[in-house]
């Protein structure tokens, strides 16, 4: 069963779920939101005209345009945008099949509701890298809708046959005869709704494929981009919330005089936390006080119930565990391991990750009893909507879930247990309990963020190689030892299989390479918030694929993309594409390196996307350094070349991240020992190296871009430094001594 049909069956389990403590609710149809393209007409007055019953709330161009009488056309983009660019790539579907000028179109985020669900999934949301291959053919269909009833509004205005009708650039013209789109919006809208357009070809495209600028560009280069951290009502109130050390503890007690003491403070109040835990809650005039207030608190806890993680101890039982037979995810014969003329041993360490976006958590919240509104940079809308209403004792219709614009997130905004948002519902909860009124905003501070979870679990592979005398692998014992990301949610059913979560193992039990791989897995319990973290399994899988790749290339004597190419046959004719892109734009093998540098190689598909990198590296004053990668690209249609270096391009930088020094989280007793960039660092923009980005044409539906750029930089990188240094690296961050 594939990846994103795993993903579809889970996500409409998600729609299915009863509740419980450790489930997703049952979700109601949403808050049917229907924005029309006119302001005095909606979707009900497109049925009334006669839109057919068939056609979904996703389907009908009502709910996702609007076109003034200046001719502004704004188009509702149905997911999160923070940094992965739907805001122009999805309107750009609209407008090219719509025929609309592209200098007049708009953009605005969708609130949680019924028409914005992704077609596939069957819930709102971004994850996955499926934004744009998802929506591909419902934001064309979209567009190409809204231009049959601006034609058909053209033939009835001026009684002609719509085979006379053309469009262009957001004119409707019939021989001389002509009407902007502003000027016929209200007669379009008034039109029936076609079940069945015909959509462009390719070769017809006059927008898409072409680089674009970004439609939030300006704003977000400027500062005058609004985030969800910077939406604060008039009146509403700041909160801090004051958390256990250890995740999952409890306030003993605590003495509040002296928080209440400081100016601006309104209340201290006790509220439950998320995984069981609970603590307090500051509500303040503004964030100053609150975080004062805040440091005045010297609460006791209760963590006596809870484990005590230690990062040290951990690896060892990881060590332990991964030289034991475990969970059997894929099978080949071993056998000849023992008989083997040559063998490589080798155990991979990966730390814990937090995500680290540059906007820290944050939602206002404004409970009036009956109903709820919140403002939020939210990943899971119709998740997060249902999971604020059971919270709140309310129908998920009774909360208007407002979608922001957030300044990043690489996963952390997307929990199944909607962990800062149920937080946030508890609080006003409590606050309106207590006599108060009016919106709250819940912030969370940088150290907040970093210490609170969720984080990329952290895991341990062993790699048993056994080779011939002349380098050729005879058995490839593997195991992997992490804990799973999956358990306990309601994609359990549909991605943990035979208690193996799918998502650990992506990337080593799929490779491409014909390899005599067997595959076991440990999926430990430990007292650590674990969740999906840019590119999810293969931020670890590929490193360890892609560097002992490289490695059996040396031991058979052979180049390592000719070796890779031998191991791909004519099995990945992308993953080829790709990486022949990248050696062949690069200069691999063709030009000499300066002195002191090394090539490296490394190519991994995932979600459904193929990113191969050749870099340069060099180490320099005892750091290696990266100069230069060249990357092959094979996303099938890149809808906007812009947008798709732009995600290469700051997947490699994180990626770059995850090889420098201090770049983990650790504990001791229990306690994440990070706080903040001085002690998590993350890479600057004087460390990006040169990198160009390189598509290989297609004309095939597009696959996703947001996170296949992250996991084949870092062992291009480590390949590049064994070059130099005779020395294979085994974990990340990198460590030469």
């Amino acid at each position: 069963m594939s990846y994103d049909l795993l993903m579809q069956r889970a996500a409409q389990a998600v729609n299915r779920a009863p509740v419980a403590r450790r489930n997703f609710l049952k979700l109601a149809a949403g808050t049917g939101f229907a924005l029309g393209m006119f302001p005095a007409l909606n979707a009900a007055a497109q049925a009334a005209a006669g839109a057919p019953g068939e056609l979904k709330p996703s389907q009908v161009p009502s709910a996702f345009l609007r076109v003034a009488p200046d001719g502004a056309v704004t188009v509702v983009v149905n997911r999160l945008d923070f940094g992965q660019g739907v805001h122009t790539a999805l309107p750009m579907l609209v407008a090219e099949e719509m025929d609309a000028n592209w200098s007049q179109v708009r953009a605005e985020l969708a609130p949680a509701g019924e028409a914005y669900k992704d077609p596939g999934f069957g819930i709102q949301m971004v994850g996955g890298s499926n934004s744009i291959k998802s929506s591909w053919q419902q934001y064309r269909e979209l567009g190409a809708r809204a231009r049959a009833m601006f034609v058909a509004a053209a033939a009835q205005r001026w009684n002609v046959p719509v085979s006379e009708v053309r469009v262009s650039a957001s004119v409707v013209q019939a021989g001389a005869r002509r009407a902007t789109f502003g000027e016929l919006a209200e007669e379009a809208m008034r039109q029936p709704v076609p079940a069945a357009v015909t959509l462009k070809s390719p070769a017809d495209f006059q927008l898409l494929g072409r680089p674009t600028r970004r439609l939030d560009a300006a704003a977000k280069s400027t500062g005058r981009q609004s985030f969800g951290i910077d939406l604060r009502p008039a009146g509403a109130k700041v909160v801090l919330i004051v958390r256990p050390p250890v995740f999952g503890a409890r306030l003993a007690s605590v003495d509040d005089a002296k928080a209440l003491a400081v100016k601006g403070v309104s209340k201290v109040l006790r509220v439950p936390l998320d995984r069981g835990a609970s603590g307090l809650a500051v509500v303040a005039d503004g964030y100053w006080p609150a975080k004062l207030g805040r440091e005045a608190l010297e609460p006791k806890w209760d963590t006596d119930a809870v484990g005590k993680p230690d990062t040290a101890k951990l690896f060892a039982q990881y060590s332990a565990l991964a030289r034991q037979p475990g969970l059997k995810a894929r099978t080949a014969d071993t056998a000849p391991l023992a008989g083997a003329a040559r063998r490589i041993s080798a155990e991979y360490r990966f730390p814990y990750l937090a995500h680290a976006p540059m906007e820290p958590l944050n939602c206002v919240i404004d409970f009036r009893g009956d109903a709820c509104t919140v403002w939020v940079g939210s990943q899971f809308q119709t998740i997060d909507q249902a999971n604020v209403a059971a919270t709140l004792g309310l129908k998920p219709e009774q909360v208007v879930l407002n979608t922001a614009m957030a300044g990043g997130g690489f996963g952390r905004r997307a929990v199944p247990s909607s962990d800062y948002l149920v937080e946030a519902a508890h609080v006003a909860k409590a606050w309106r309990a207590a006599g108060g009124q009016g919106a709250l905003q819940l912030v969370w501070s940088r150290e907040d963020d970093i210490r609170g979870g969720y984080y990329r679990p952290m895991q341990v592979h062993r790699a048993e190689i056994g080779l011939d005398a002349q380098g050729r692998v005879l058995a490839w014992q593997h195991t992997i030892v992490g804990q799973s990301i999956l358990k306990g949610t309601p994609f359990e059913p549909f991605m943990v299989k035979n208690g193996i979560d799918k998502v650990a193992v992506e990337g080593v039990d799929d490779t491409p390479y014909a390899l005599p791989l067997s595959l076991d897995v440990h999926h430990p319990e430990v007292n650590v918030p674990v969740l999906w973290w840019r590119s999810v399994g293969h931020t670890h899988t590929a490193f360890v694929m892609e560097t002992l790749v490289d490695e059996l290339a040396q031991a058979a004597g052979q180049d390592p993309v000719a070796y890779r190419r031998t191991l791909l046959g004519d099995r990945h004719p992308r993953i080829r594409a790709a990486l022949d892109l990248a050696v062949e734009r690069s200069g691999y093998g063709q030009r000499k390196l300066p002195e002191g540098r090394a090539w490296g190689v490394a190519v991994h598909e995932s979600f459904s996307s193929v990113v191969a990198y050749v870099v340069e590296a060099s180490v320099t004053d005892g750091q290696p350094v990266l100069h230069k990668a060249t990357a092959g690209v094979h996303c099938n249609f890149a809808v906007n070349p812009l947008t798709v270096e732009a995600q290469v391009q700051g997947a490699a930088l994180m990626a770059l991240g995850t090889t420098m020094p201090g770049a983990a989280i650790t504990l001791k007793d229990g306690v994440v020992e990070q706080s903040n960039f001085g002690d998590y660092p993350v890479p600057r923009i004087n460390q990006m190296p040169e990198i160009a980005v390189h598509i290989v044409p297609s004309t095939q539906a597009p696959t996703g871009m947001g996170e296949p750029g992250l996991p084949p930089l870092a062992p291009a990188f480590a390949n590049a430094i064994a070059a130099l240094t005779g020395k294979r690296l085994r974990e990340l961050p990198f460590n030469l001594g």
